[in-house]
């Protein structure tokens, strides 16, 4: 196995402006969801995937387990695999199995995580015909270098997996899905997974679970901007918190005040004070129909060329193809 990497110049800096232009939206402060993944928060998450309330992950290694042969059955050789937002590249590791069984594989794992990118080369070291180049970048930027190192006669199979798509409002989802489009040729195919909407007490409890690991994942994102933009956050003065919007079909992870504060970070060149129950929005969790998938694929550029769904945990894997 070859590994490659290729890191960002100024993460620190797009983090304090992304921090900063969140904090200070009036009507809901934000902060972006990717940045709950640094080296602590990747530890985090790959806790939570074991958790017996977050079934999510189980349910889609065992669709990529499964289904891996007849999902690239579909997509003729040769072909080289992007990720989009590779975190350790276990579930991962089913399609690349499967690939480099009949072909040698490019593998351009995307993360803003080096942490991630680290433990995506230490999980996938056994896969022989395999080539990795790890890019440290946000997901556009990290396809389209892909999209440029890809060989002439190549199609690329672009991995959206996790259900990272519910995190976009509805809106951005699609806009985002269309700017994936853009980076593709026709028969460029994008696997898309997607988890189902079932019983709300199971949603929430998935967010929120009694170990308290998502909610230590949470408060870490606070406990990052401390370390890294000089914040001083005291984080018992702030809760996880979880809300279910029925509208838009989605949990919401927040960070609620629980006194009135003043928070300053440096690196950011802001200062605000919390209100006593204001939260911070970190995280939207939208959950899909699976019947509703063709319709976005048609909207943005794509073709719902097959569907496998979970049927222990309600999850559904998509693969779309560039129209």
């Amino acid at each position: 196995m070859m590994l490659s990497y290729t890191g960002q110049t100024d993460a620190v800096g797009e983090f304090a402006v992304a921090v900063g232009d969140g904090l200070r939206k009036l009507n809901q402060r934000e902060l972006p969801s990717a940045y709950l993944y640094d080296e602590l928060g990747t530890a985090l998450f790959e806790a939570i995937t074991l958790l017996p309330e977050y079934g999510l992950t189980r349910a889609e290694e065992r669709l990529l387990r499964r289904h891996a042969g007849d999902m690239l059955r579909r997509l003729p050789p040769p072909v080289a695999v992007v990720e989009l937002g590779s975190g350790s590249g276990r579930k991962t590791r089913w399609i690349l199995e499967a690939l480099a069984a009949r072909e040698s594989v490019a593998y351009f794992p995307i993360d803003i995580s080096a942490a991630a990118l680290i433990k995506c080369h230490q999980e996938l070291a056994h896969i022989g015909a395999l080539s990795i180049v790890g890019l440290e970048s946000s997901y556009l930027e990290g396809l389209q270098e892909a999209a440029i190192r890809r060989r002439p006669n190549q199609a690329l199979l672009v991995l959206f997996l996790g259900s990272t798509i519910g995190n976009f409002h509805p809106p951005a989802a699609e806009k985002f899905l269309q700017d994936i489009r853009r980076n593709l040729r026709p028969g460029d195919a994008l696997l898309l997974g997607v988890d189902v909407k079932k019983a709300i007490h199971d949603m929430v409890l998935a967010y929120d679970d009694p170990a308290g690991v998502t909610a230590a994942f949470n408060l870490n994102l606070l406990s990052r901007i401390n370390r890294e933009l000089g914040g001083d956050f005291v984080l018992r003065h702030f809760e996880h918190h979880i809300r279910y919007q029925e509208i838009n079909c989605r949990i919401e992870m927040h960070l609620r005040s629980t006194r009135r504060q003043t928070v300053s970070i440096r690196e950011a060149d802001f200062t605000c004070t919390f209100r006593e129950g204001e939260t911070i929005w970190t995280e939207a969790c939208r959950k899909f129909r699976v019947e509703e998938i063709p319709g976005i694929a048609r909207r943005t550029g794509f073709l719902c060329e097959a569907q496998w769904v979970d049927t222990e945990w309600a999850f559904a894997e998509n693969l779309l193809i560039a129209d």
